[in-house]
Formats: C-alpha cells, structure tokens, sequence
C-alpha cells in the first residue's frame, strides 16, 4: 500500500514538472514564432509589445509597423496553431481510447472527412450561407455531426457498438467523404474557388483572426481539454475494454456517443478554422503516454501542450522555408508524422509477432 502511494506521488511530480516544462516551451516557442517572418523581431520586443497591449505598461520602443505585424498579424496566427494543435491532439487521445487503436485519429474514424466536405460546400456552394460569418464552421461542424453520426449507426447496425466496428464504420465513412469532397470540387466549375479550397484542405493558419479566436478557445479549452480531463477515468476504463467500463458502472456505447459529438464539435470548429491538418492526432498521444503514462487525467493536458508546439512550430516552418511563398501547414505534419507512423506500424508488427 506505502509503495502504491509512493508510486503515485512520483508520478503527479513528474507530470507537475512536465506540465511546466511544456508551459515555458509553449511561451517561448509563442514568442520566437511571432518574432519570425519576413521582418524578424526579437522575443524580447514581442513580450514587450504584447505587454503593453494588454496591460498598458512599458515605454513605446517598437516602430508602429512592428506593433502592427505582432498584433494583427501574427500573434493571432501563433493562438490559432495553439488551439488548433492543442485541439487535434486531444481529439486524438479521445478516439484512440474510445477504439481502442493505436492508429485512431480524427482522419480514421471520417471526422476530419465530414468537416471538410461541409466546409468545402460552404466555400464553393454558399452551404450555410443563413448563419452569416459563421457559416463555414456551422456547415463544417454539421458535416463532422453527419460523419460521427453515420460512423455510429454503421457500427450499431451489426449488433452492440464495438471497437473494430467503429473503426472499419470510420475508415469507409471517411475515403466516401473524400470521393464526396473531391466530386464538389470538380462540380464547382470555379477554377479559382478549386484551388482556395485545395490549399485550405490542406491546412493554412493565414486566416487566423481576434474576432474567431474567443469560439475557438472555448471549445478547445472549455468544451473539448476541459470535458475529457474530467471523465479521464473514464477514457481509462473505456481504453482497457468494455467489460471493465461496465464492472465500473460506466455504459461504453453512451460514452462512446457523447465521445463522437464532443471530438465532432472540436474537429469541425478548427477545421473551420485553419483547414484540415492532419497527424497531429495521431503522434501527439503517443509521445504524451511515454512521458506521463497510460493515466488520461495526465496524458490530456499534457497532449494538449505537445500538440500547441508542434503545431507552432510546423507553421513556423511553413511561414519560412520557401517564403515569401507559404506552404500549406498540413504537408509539414505529414512529413514528420508519416515516418512515426512507419515507426509505430513496425513496432506492432514486431509485438505481435
């Protein structure tokens, strides 16, 4: 019983520490990212900018263009890809949890898909055109609805809900939803709307602005980080099997469903937002369950941090690497999330073996 405590109370130390270890990377890789770009400011100017913009303090040393470039320009930018990535890789703790597979991500299970088939009907169609500015998340958040619901009643249709019905419902659902995305593209007739979308499907943060961010956050934070750290033992029970979730008092197709609808919420919002950008997801858990353990009351918040830099960090890189020109944020996840992957692949293989 003493080792047990013991044990317990080395592993909330390791996650404080983590979780402030990760705190203090995500401001400075906040500050760096703002500073970079085609007029390089330096850290300490963007913490001095931003200071004096949100609590008037600090002499003016800055020239209004660099207010202007770290205020209105990229700070929204850098929040967007902390919500955005904090977002994804939760939604991906959720899903792989509640298939229980490794692989699971909001791409597997056709989420992704719905949101941007709803969103892209929205750029190409006016789909949603009676919600105003909210149009595209409203059309992208129903498409991501109608992909967990159809996901759903797939997998019940053969009896109880399961994991593996779930997870093949998911991957049928999704390569429709693309065939169905596609299909609007080449439907549209509208060379240059084919080509805003194409780029937006394949992720940008160059739309990020103040008035969309408080919507974002508070489905990110409140709605999505919030909700799945309180059911963590939950998730734990749900990750470890069925019968388990039901020796604890706990209905698995219940949680399942409200599990579908949150992950739906949070997808369709940012793929509103930033385009579908995809990995993120699917590497983030991993790398959080090896550094605090299988427990989802620790692995959220920190997938939430790991997710927030990565994603910074990605946009930064595709703000630079071929600029002026700015490549689409969704290949750079891809080049470093298709090799773990790979890597993670090879290592189920070699286990069941």
């Amino acid at each position: 019983m003493t080792t047990d405590v013991l044990g317990v109370g080395v592993q909330r130390r390791r996650t404080t520490i983590w979780l402030t270890v990760l705190t203090a990377a995500l401001v400075v890789t906040g500050l760096v990212a703002v500073g970079t770009g085609a007029i390089g400011i330096s850290p300490a100017t963007v913490a001095r900018i931003i200071a004096h913009q949100l609590l008037g303090i600090g002499d003016v040393t800055w020239t209004p263009p660099q207010e202007a470039i770290v205020w209105q320009v990229r700070l929204p930018r850098v929040i967007l890809g902390i919500l955005v990535g904090a977002g994804l890789a939760v939604c991906g703790v959720a899903l792989q949890a509640m298939v229980r597979n490794v692989l699971a991500d909001p791409y597997l299970l056709g989420i992704n898909s719905g949101a941007s088939s709803g969103a892209a009907a929205a750029i190409l169609f006016g789909a949603g055109a009676g919600f105003g500015q909210y149009a595209l998340s409203t059309s992208a958040f129903l498409g991501a609805m109608a992909a967990s619901l159809g996901v759903f009643l797939i997998a019940r249709s053969g009896g109880r809900v399961t994991s593996i019905r779930l997870l093949l419902a998911g991957v049928a659902v999704g390569y429709a939803l693309y065939a169905t995305t596609s299909f609007l593209i080449f439907a549209s007739g509208s060379a240059e709307g084919a080509r805003s979308v194409m780029f937006w499907l394949l992720g940008s943060l160059g739309l990020a602005r103040w008035d969309a961010l408080l919507a974002v956050a508070a489905v990110v934070i409140g709605g999505t980080i919030g909700y799945l750290t309180v059911i963590g033992r939950s998730l734990d029970a749900l990750a470890v099997g069925d019968e388990t979730a039901h020796t604890l008092g706990i209905a698995p197709d219940r949680l399942r469903l409200r599990l579908l609808v949150v992950v739906s919420l949070c997808v369709g919002v940012l793929v509103s937002a930033s385009g579908s950008i995809g990995f993120v997801g699917l590497v983030v858990p991993h790398l959080a369950r090896r550094i605090v353990g299988a427990p989802h009351v620790r692995v959220v918040p920190v997938a939430a941090l790991l997710g927030a830099i990565l994603l910074v960090w990605a946009d930064v890189i595709a703000r630079v690497l071929l600029a002026p020109q700015e490549i689409p944020i969704g290949i750079i996840t891809a080049l470093v999330g298709t090799p773990f992957l790979l890597l993670l692949i090879r290592r189920l293989y070699a286990t069941a073996s």
